[in-house]
């Protein structure tokens, strides 16, 4: 029997710094683990930079609640006017092949799928403190000034969610992040539980 990878989801509050991290993940050249991404649909609009596919699966509002109706999201939430989700064939498939499928959500869609693959490993990224979130929230310069303090009260909303979470890490350095989040995959590929299921399975 094909081994089945593990689901991983990154999430923590907007700015944190989750897109950044997950692109240093999928860079490193000595990754032990087949880690794929699963990319997100959003109704959210294009950024300069963004590719259609790559980035998010941009989709309409109405295309996206057609999505929710069919029951093919694992997870979506609404999040400052906008949907966030994620196509749940493409993790299926993913996962069934043995292959580790990455997440990288808002915190409202990691709670679903918490409660639908409670078997994830989920991971919350933090900022050192609320002030480095406002200032990298300023500096990315995509926000005007109501949009970023709606999202500096979402973000104190969240944090109080991090006790549904797996671990925790902080982002105060990208590189150090990223070697945390690995080690803790690594860790969770050797569990000792993990590896009875693999032998009752096979």
């Amino acid at each position: 029997m094909e081994k089945r990878g593990l689901l991983i989801v990154l999430s923590g509050p907007s700015g944190v710094g989750k897109g950044t991290v997950r692109q240093a993940i999928f860079e490193k050249e000595n990754l032990s683990h087949e880690l794929v991404y699963s990319i997100s649909a959003t109704t959210r609009t294009c950024r300069d930079g963004e590719q259609d596919g790559r980035d998010y699966f941009f989709k309409t509002r109405q295309e996206f609640e057609q999505m929710i109706k069919h029951g093919q999201m694992l997870e979506y939430a609404e999040y400052v006017g906008n949907y966030y989700g994620t196509p749940i064939d493409y993790v299926e498939e993913m996962l069934s092949k043995g292959k580790d499928v990455f997440l990288e959500i808002e915190v409202n869609g990691a709670i679903q799928v918490r409660s639908r693959m409670p078997e994830g490993i989920f991971i919350f990224l933090t900022p050192p403190d609320l002030q480095e979130l406002e200032r990298r929230l300023i500096g990315r310069g995509t926000d005007d000034t109501p949009v970023i303090e709606k999202r500096i009260q979402k973000a104190k909303e969240e944090l109080a969610l991090m006790k549904h979470y797996d671990y925790a890490v902080v982002n105060d350095d990208v590189d150090t992040a990223v070697d945390k989040i690995m080690s803790i995959i690594h860790s969770e590929h050797l569990k000792v539980t993990r590896v009875l299921d693999e032998w009752n399975r096979g």
